[in-house]
């Protein structure tokens, strides 16, 4: 019952911020929130402009990776609250409170927020039960697709040093990535692939240090009436913050797609390492657009998923989450200084985020056609192989990660039929 609850609680609360534009998950969303706030774009506006860009996203993406195991990939969850939050009436106001259709605003979009929370849990467990009764078990073939993502994910490092520094820069760091795992893998390392990531973000932080501004800019000083908004709001942040820890502790969310993966295989130590990386590389796109819109994420920038799986239990990972979301959000001006000086750290990171998206693509597709080829063999390939390449011309194509999931789902489908048939 308290999964229940906490996925009630997290979904509500993040509605309620989504609707006083405190937090925001997308962050292609972030930059147009102060149009809405300063009055140049109208209730109506940003919420078609949200929905716009955020439900292909719940469909195509979100969902289809948290049918993969019962852990829920956030991105259902937040994605949604945020077209909840932003819909419903309230006045851009600082005394909001004071205001009866804002009160009203915020806690209906709480409401909803949290049914819908509710309905995304209740409607994925009911999926996979079903899965698992079918003629042909489509589920246990699915739990191979995140193979080759655990294996191939410590490449990404390489990849990004090589789209900065070059190619042979980047056939060295993949060589002695490959070269730690081999050898932690030999001496019976408890997790050779997360010793692997970790060599190939030292090297690529090597190579970023070395890259410092010439020019003094003070971007902190350009934000500063946005920051403190953020500021103001910290109590919510954090209280969200708690929320969202526990949830991961408990195996209920998910931060990514790799995470997920991980965590569904009881792969603890690779869940930890990845948050850390996903949570590193995507602080600058995070944090400039905090920064421009006085507007924080409703995750943070990663690291309170982190610690919620450190965390020994779900108290503990509430208490941690809330103060390290609350660090995150108070270290915005510090996060502006040092990519103000430091140029190579931001474009390693952003790079990172790139290299990620690469490797991931790769990956899932590769475990898609083998979790498919478990279901009919042959016969999987194909349809997977087939409608990869068949998304690219499509008018509104899926993301590239999540056209195998979908792909797996729809050859399960197909297996059932020929067996009844």
């Amino acid at each position: 019952m308290f999964k229940y609850i906490l996925v009630f609680l997290a979904s509500m609360w993040a509605a309620m911020l989504a609707n006083r534009g405190i937090s925001i998950f997308n962050d292609a969303v972030r930059p147009i929130m102060p149009e809405f706030k300063e009055g140049r774009m109208s209730r109506i506006q940003l919420a078609t402009t949200v929905f716009g860009l955020n439900i292909g996203l719940v469909i195509g993406f979100g969902i289809p990776f948290s049918i993969l195991s019962p852990i829920i990939l956030i991105h259902s969850i937040f994605l949604g609250t945020d077209i909840i939050g932003t819909f419903f009436p309230g006045k851009p106001i600082r005394d909001w409170y004071k205001d009866k259709e804002s009160v009203m605003g915020f806690i209906v979009s709480g409401l909803l927020g949290g049914v819908y929370g509710l309905l995304i849990l209740i409607g994925l467990g009911s999926f996979v039960d079903l899965m698992k009764k079918l003629p042909v078990n489509i589920f246990d073939p699915l739990g191979s697709l995140g193979d080759p993502v655990i294996y191939a994910f410590a490449a990404f490092p390489a990849i990004a040093v090589a789209m900065e520094y070059g190619f042979v820069n980047g056939i060295i760091s993949l060589t002695l990535i490959t070269l730690t795992r081999i050898v932690a893998d030999m001496l019976h390392f408890s997790s050779p692939d997360g010793l692997a990531l970790l060599v190939g973000l030292i090297i690529l932080f090597i190579f970023a240090i070395k890259e410092k501004s010439e020019k003094s800019v003070n971007t902190q000083g350009i934000f500063t009436t946005r920051t403190q908004d953020i500021k103001r709001n910290i109590i919510y942040i954090a209280i969200m913050g708690a929320l969202y820890g526990m949830a991961v502790n408990i195996k209920l969310f998910a931060e990514g797609p790799q995470s997920l993966i991980a965590m569904s295989k009881g792969l603890k130590s690779q869940a930890i390492s990845i948050t850390i990386a996903r949570a590193l590389s995507f602080i600058p796109l995070k944090g400039t657009t905090s920064l421009a819109s006085g507007t924080f994420v409703t995750d943070g920038f990663g690291f309170v998923a982190t610690v919620g799986l450190l965390s020994p239990n779900v108290i503990v990972a509430g208490v941690l989450g809330a103060i390290v979301m609350s660090l995150e959000a108070l270290s915005l001006p510090l996060v502006a200084n040092v990519f103000d000086k430091f140029p190579g750290i931001r474009k390693a990171s952003d790079n990172i985020r790139d290299a990620m998206i690469k490797v991931l693509e790769v990956a899932i597709i590769v475990g898609s056609m083998i979790a498919s080829n478990k279901m009919i063999a042959g016969t999987g390939f194909l349809i997977v192989a087939g409608l990869y390449i068949l998304n690219e011309f499509a008018k509104r194509p899926l993301s590239r990660m999540a056209v195998g999931p979908v792909g797996a789902i729809i050859t399960g489908v197909i297996a059932n039929l020929v067996h009844m048939i």
